[in-house]
């Protein structure tokens, strides 16, 4: 009998530690039409500034098609309210820094360096629209998920 709970106990930690393997795996993103497809194919340096006059804050992202992408693909400016793109933001935020800190789970070319980005602080419209858009991008382009939800324009 003692055998019999071992091999269980031991079948149940085999198991358990197979189900934890890395999320390296990409994740299905549904819908990717042409006109994306052609964005993220882009091989020339695609360089974007995010600030705002308002603020003192800066991102910038070089990506290539990243450009394209938010002119032709992305949803209008005015599209999402500023209290969706901070909320939405925050949380890819999160897991975007979780992911630099796991350079042997996570892919660090994908993940380079962390995102200062502070819930306590009005960042301005443009900002989180074009942060929350490249996230998109990132994700829809990388086949990854930053978030619980599917990235979906």
């Amino acid at each position: 009998m003692k055998k019999i709970i071992s091999v269980l106990f031991i079948l149940a930690i085999i198991i358990l530690v197979a189900s934890c393997g890395s999320t390296k795996e990409t994740v299905d993103i549904p819908d990717v039409t042409d006109a994306e497809k052609e964005a993220f194919s882009q091989t020339e340096g695609d360089t974007i500034n995010i600030s705002s006059d308002e603020t003192e804050y800066e991102i910038i992202i070089i990506e290539p098609g990243f450009n394209i992408w938010l002119r032709s693909i992305a949803r209008p400016e005015g599209y999402y309210s500023q209290s969706f793109l901070e909320t939405r933001n925050q949380i890819m935020v999160t897991n975007w820094n979780q992911r630099v800190l796991q350079p042997s789970r996570y892919n660090p070319n994908l993940y380079e360096m962390q995102i200062d980005y502070q819930q306590n602080i009005d960042y301005g419209y443009e900002v989180n629209y074009k942060l929350y858009n490249y996230f998109i991008y990132f994700q829809r382009k990388y086949r990854q998920r930053l978030g619980p939800f599917i990235a979906r324009i």
